[in-house]
């Protein structure tokens, strides 16, 4: 799967474009300070919430391809530093958000636990999206209706939720890993080769490049 597609999938499933996807896309890096300060502690927890988004099945999960690694590395990389600010205290947030519901922290918690809180902060996080979406289009409107030229670096003033650069690097890192490119994906070596007529299976794996 090209990683440009790849982006474009997991935008709609988190219902807002990817964070820092374009410097991604062409390897640059946001040149924020880095503020972020993942401890191991930091980063195990990040695992375990990456597994529950993609547990292990009949294939590995997201433990297995190391997401929590990956999002240190594309939060310092890729995000300015009032995102990252937003990932790190979203970490805080998502244990206070368990220590609510259950008593305890997330990693405490039982799978059922685990899931029926994630679950509550994907609805939580959609809302938020769907809220900066409809100020952002509040403001085009406005600036269209004064016959100004649309700036594309509109700053949105809703943060985004933390939940949602969570679930979207879960996804990115895991499908751009080894382990979710061979295991969950089919793939071919680049260059590979065109073929126009190939047989699908229904349930066949997409492919990764």
């Amino acid at each position: 799967m090209e990683r440009r597609e790849l982006l474009k999938m997991i935008a709609l499933a988190t219902g807002g474009i990817v964070i820092g996807g374009e410097l991604f896309l062409t390897g640059c890096n946001s040149g924020a300070a880095a503020t972020a300060s993942f401890t191991p502690e930091t980063i195990a927890l990040l695992d375990e919430v990456g597994e529950t988004i993609l547990p292990e099945t009949s294939s590995p999960g997201a433990k297995a391809a190391k997401v929590g690694d990956f999002m240190k590395v594309f939060v310092t990389d890729c995000y300015t530093a009032d995102e990252q600010k937003v990932f790190l205290e979203g970490t805080g947030k998502l244990n206070e958000a368990c220590k609510k519901a259950y008593g305890h922290g997330f990693m405490e918690a039982t799978p059922e636990q685990r899931k029926e809180l994630l679950i509550g902060l994907d609805k939580e996080a959609k809302a938020v999206q769907e809220e900066r979406r409809k100020k952002a289009d509040a403001f085009y409107a406005a600036e269209r209706e004064k016959g100004n030229t649309l700036p594309l670096d509109f700053d949105n003033p809703i943060a985004p939720h933390y939940f949602t650069l969570m679930k979207q690097l879960t996804l990115l890192g895991f499908f751009t890993s080894e382990v979710g490119a061979t295991k969950a994906l089919r793939h071919i070596a680049v260059p590979g080769r065109f073929d126009g007529a190939l047989a699908y299976k229904k349930g066949d794996k997409a492919w990764a490049e």
